[in-house]
């Protein structure tokens, strides 16, 4: 069966998607925690920020690059750390990689990615993040890291909003586990998706690249339980480079952070896949920006799917924002192409959002857009 493959916006891709990928992918993919209400709910409040617009400013120059690490990116928004991509159809890793390099912005590069940490950030040419889960073997974290100071990496992604992995209804139903497993139901599931099927018979099952042999075996399921603040210490001690916290929604916790010398914070509730009742990531953004002060470094994800949502996340205090399951949806909906696709969409709808704003920077961006009655708090 043959899908139209052009997209206009991130929903689109989404919706190809949904058509093209096995009900088990696309679940694992797009799924959340418990009944998913957390990321609907964010996915509202964000909606429900309006923008101020402004009139007669000449806005036919806009910027849309930013200033990260003390590079400047050519697009607003980077690529969030994903487990397995590749399920979303072979090469993911890669075109996300090349989409990294020709563009200048982060490709977070999961613990449980489908390609290797040293071929990734070769072929996003050193614009790449190592994202770290504690496993709960300290030795075994260390090897992680010392991989990727060797392939050189310079900020390493501490995610700690996962001291035990949530149930997902969605991937339960569907039977899926991770090292990828083949089962009746899943047989029949790939049948009626033979354009994905056949494609990942020829090119070979994905596997998690970044284990076996020395490395041991990856427990998707296992307890990360042990991981405290003496542990952060000791990665922040044993860490030379940027050290960036993901998956922070407490003001309390933020300002702990910062003065325990992290050099940024990664605000997300991991995409709705974790507690089905956290605050949402974007009122969290707002209250933590307040605490931490306007100079330090603040990152986004979580709910992100267009331009409007882009800037709505850098009025409400982002730094730099980051997207994950859109790109996975972009590939499998359009191919390799796919994710440049979608970034040339974000960035053009960032840059019209700008125009109608009556503003040319997207470092102008600010509080001050948002109207007085849409703010969290």
């Amino acid at each position: 069966m043959f899908f139209d493959t052009e997209f206009h916006s991130a929903d689109d891709a989404r919706e190809i998607a949904q058509k093209r990928l096995p009900w088990i992918i696309f679940d694992y993919i797009d799924g959340a925690a418990g009944t998913g209400y957390g990321e609907e709910l964010n996915r509202t409040m964000i909606r429900g920020l309006r923008l101020k617009t402004r009139v007669l400013n000449n806005v036919e120059k806009r910027n849309i690059t930013v200033k990260l690490f003390g590079n400047q990116t050519k697009l607003p928004f980077g690529i969030s750390p994903m487990g397995m991509c590749n399920l979303a159809g072979h090469g993911t890793d890669l075109a996300l990689a090349r989409l990294a390099a020709k563009y200048s912005i982060p490709h977070g590069v999961s613990t449980a990615s489908s390609t290797s940490l040293e071929t990734i950030i070769r072929h996003a040419e050193g614009n790449a993040w190592f994202q770290l889960y504690f496993s709960g073997n300290e030795e075994s974290s260390n090897s992680l890291i010392k991989r990727a100071e060797d392939a050189g990496y310079k900020t390493l992604v501490l995610t700690v909003d996962v001291p035990e992995v949530a149930r997902r209804p969605r991937e339960l139903r569907r039977g899926f586990k991770m090292p990828f497993r083949i089962g009746p139901r899943q047989f029949v599931d790939f049948a009626l998706h033979p354009t994905w099927s056949l494609s990942t018979l020829f090119h070979g099952r994905p596997e998690l690249a970044n284990f076996g042999g020395a490395f041991g075996e990856f427990d998707r399921t296992s307890s990360r339980a042990g991981a405290d603040w003496n542990f952060l210490s000791r990665i922040r001690d044993r860490w030379t480079g940027n050290l960036v916290v993901k998956g922070v929604l407490d003001t309390d916790d933020a300002v702990r952070l910062k003065k325990q010398g992290v050099d940024a914070i990664q605000v997300s509730s991991h995409g709705g896949r974790q507690l089905d009742s956290a605050i949402p990531p974007i009122q969290a953004l707002q209250n933590i920006r307040a605490a931490v002060g306007e100079e330090y470094p603040l990152f986004f994800d979580t709910g992100l799917r267009s331009g409007e949502d882009i800037i709505k996340a850098y009025a409400m205090g982002a730094s730099f924002v980051f997207l994950g399951r859109p790109f996975s949806f972009a590939r499998a909906a359009s191919g390799m192409s796919g994710p440049e696709r979608l970034a040339n969409i974000l960035a053009e709808e960032t840059s019209i959002v700008l125009a109608q704003l009556g503003i040319t920077d997207i470092a102008s961006v600010s509080s001050a857009l948002t109207s007085d009655g849409a703010k969290n708090g």
